[in-house]
């Protein structure tokens, strides 16, 4: 059964809890919390001390990024992700396993899965519905925080998944690989702000907001309804796909989705529309609000 879950983007509650419980958390499968809210909202760490699955470290995102970039949760170097990843026990050969707290069910665990695989570690997988459905279907969680023994981390970049902005721009015009925008249609539209930046979208671009593939009590939808909403959209998986958003995080539900219909290969706009929005000439912004002014 461990085996098998290595295979897979996701795993169930019950797979993990019945890791838990059989002591197989240690260097060979590690959890991590990888909770981020706005700090006026709630306090990722303080609710990890708290409460949370035992035997997981709590991944920062906050720590684990280029904090020289202007833009919010950029990649880190890979010495700096290795380090980082190494000091909560995660060695090339740990199964990881991430998840969070939000209220949807996952939010940023598929970022953080993101960042292994374009790391280059394959076996790492998303907790299928998060620490929302964990707690409720009453699988055990606990104050005590460990101490994973540090592991050694080799990174490697796999550029193949990671955009650029100057990739983006040449994109706009060579139409390499197809684009879509998982932030919520008002913003991709540009009828609403965004965290009180002016929305709007990459010309181009195909809008599937990411909570799409969440069912209704936070778990992904099944593989056919992932596949019927690609398609829905005219999405062809079997083309060069490219994921962006907001700042580079729900971005990755897309390359998740994608994944659980066999596609390993989407690509994530690390940048996103924080960089496109500073970055990009005013013409490559679209948006309807300017249109109708």
């Amino acid at each position: 059964m461990a085996r098998q879950a290595l295979s897979r983007a996701l795993v169930s509650a019950a797979w993990l809890s019945e890791a838990v419980r059989a002591g197989r958390v240690g260097p060979g499968l590690r959890v991590l919390d990888a909770s981020w809210y706005p700090p006026k909202e709630r306090n990722a760490r303080q609710e990890f001390k708290e409460r949370h699955i035992p035997g997981a470290s709590f991944f920062d995102i906050e720590e684990c990024r280029d904090k020289s970039s202007p833009y919010d949760f950029m990649l880190p170097s890979e010495s700096h992700f290795a380090d980082y990843v190494g000091r909560l026990g995660v060695s090339n050969d740990t199964h990881v396993v991430v998840y969070d707290g939000d209220e949807v069910g996952t939010f940023y665990a598929p970022r953080a899965w993101w960042m292994f695989r374009a790391f280059g570690h394959k076996e790492v997988s998303v907790l299928n519905g998060g620490f929302k459905n964990w707690v409720k279907e009453g699988h055990p969680v606990t104050a005590e925080v460990s101490q994973p023994t540090p592991a050694v981390f080799k990174a490697r970049l796999n550029r193949a998944l990671v955009k650029t902005f100057d990739e983006m721009v040449q994109n706009v015009s060579s139409l390499k690989f197809q684009v879509v925008d998982s932030r919520p249609e008002g913003r991709f539209r540009g009828t609403e702000l965004d965290q009180g930046l002016e929305s709007g979208h990459i010309p181009g671009a195909v809008n599937i907001p990411f909570h799409s593939f969440l069912s209704e009590t936070g778990h992904e939808k099944s593989i056919e309804e992932i596949q019927e909403i690609f398609r829905e959209k005219k999405v062809d998986l079997s083309k060069p796909l490219t994921a962006t958003c907001r700042k580079g995080v729900t971005a990755c539900q897309i390359a998740l989705a994608a994944f659980l219909c066999g596609k390993q290969d989407v690509a994530v706009y690390d940048g996103s529309w924080s960089e496109w929005f500073h970055r990009a000439p005013q013409h490559y912004k679209v948006s309807e609000l300017k249109r109708n002014k």
